[in-house]
């Protein structure tokens, strides 16, 4: 069994025409699959049609990043909400708040997240949620609109330990990208060397975030995940290829991937 990256962006420029290198890479990594985040209606129309192109090798999850909020129309979340029930959609999102960058209004981040929250509901695929400075706020609406102890993963964490138990009192999870390699990640290494090992996921979220050894290396590929796989075997003290089999089972099972 190889590694599966949970959380990449293969639509964005730094791959075009460059899909099948980057899958030569993957199978030479051991990545048996991706997980591409659509994060507006073109993009998801993008990345819907990648999946459908390598079947075995690309799923896909489709959303409204935070960031494009200002842009989003009623019209434009009903015409995603449609992309949900393609059959190559694993996942919803990545969807939330970001209140680091501020690059849409806030309330209409909260508007177009509870849309897609009313939407979601009841559908029966996870969430990805994008959540950075704003987990006062994105917490409770999560809560309120129905998704406590539902299939949620708060993507790319990188926050607290009290921020990690909080997401995980509420029966969610988190997932770790090449930022946990990075000498100055103490809080965070604490964390995935304490974080159940049934729940584990890792993801590279590329084209950014390029772990150690590669660091500063651009574009970030779905293959650098195994960086991230195997900083986590050493920190955890535990034989790299049972990392890799036990993350690939529980990406598979909270994805529903066969």
């Amino acid at each position: 069994m190889g590694l599966i990256d949970s959380h990449a962006h293969l639509t964005y420029p730094e791959f075009e025409g460059r899909m099948e290198d980057v899958l030569t890479r993957c199978t030479e990594a051991c990545v048996d699959r991706v997980i591409t985040i659509g994060t507006s209606l073109s993009d998801a129309r993008k990345a819907i049609e990648l999946a459908e192109r390598y079947p075995t090798r690309i799923h896909t999850a489709v959303g409204f990043h935070p960031h494009e909020a200002d842009k989003v129309t009623e019209a434009d979340i009903a015409a995603m909400a449609d992309l949900w029930d393609h059959g190559q959609v694993v996942a919803f999102g990545e969807m939330g708040l970001d209140y680091h960058y501020d690059l849409a209004d806030r309330g209409n981040q909260k508007r177009v997240f509870v849309r897609q929250l009313e939407l979601a509901l009841g559908r029966g695929k996870p969430l990805i949620i994008h959540c950075r400075e704003a987990l006062e706020d994105a917490v409770p609406m999560l809560v309120e609109y129905g998704f406590a102890n539902q299939s949620v993963v708060f993507h790319c964490f990188t926050g607290t330990k009290a921020e990690a138990d909080r997401i995980a009192q509420q029966g969610w999870r988190i997932s770790f990208t090449g930022i946990v390699t990075f000498p100055k990640s103490g809080e965070l290494q604490e964390i995935a060397k304490r974080y159940p090992l049934d729940q584990l996921m890792v993801e590279t979220d590329s084209p950014y975030l390029s772990p150690v050894p590669v660091r500063g290396r651009r574009p970030n590929e779905p293959a650098h995940v195994a960086h991230v796989a195997r900083f986590l075997a050493d920190l955890r003290d535990v034989p790299y290829p049972e990392l890799v089999e036990q993350t690939s089972a529980n990406t598979k099972l909270f994805f529903g991937l066969r």
